[in-house]
């Protein structure tokens, strides 16, 4: 009698791979927070510099995820096509044909 579900395998590669865009994601918005610190400080405007500087880092790291999740989708489907295409035809079967 099985009460729990078996547990899968961790895909490490991809587990790291999020971890380093989350951690890629949060410095650059702190980077980006402390120069917009540290010119608000320098002009004299805390916090719009800061804020549009913020901003400008977190629609840049959307942007760039969208493009890397779409290249590896694109990836992904040609590979996926390669392998539709190098599978052999097989004769249609005698349901198929009616």
């Amino acid at each position: 009698m099985k009460l729990l579900p078996t547990p899968r395998p961790l895909d490490t590669a991809q587990n790291g791979q999020t971890l380093g865009r989350g951690v890629d994601f949060a410095l650059t918005m702190l980077v980006f927070l402390g120069v917009g610190a540290l010119v608000d400080h320098w002009l004299g405007t805390w916090p719009l510099v800061a804020i549009v500087l913020v901003v400008v880092s977190v629609v840049g790291q959307f942007l760039k995820m969208y493009y890397e999740y779409s290249a590896t989708m694109d990836q992904l489907q040609a590979e996926r096509a390669a392998a539709r295409a190098a599978q052999p035809k097989s004769a249609p079967s005698s349901e198929q044909a009616a």
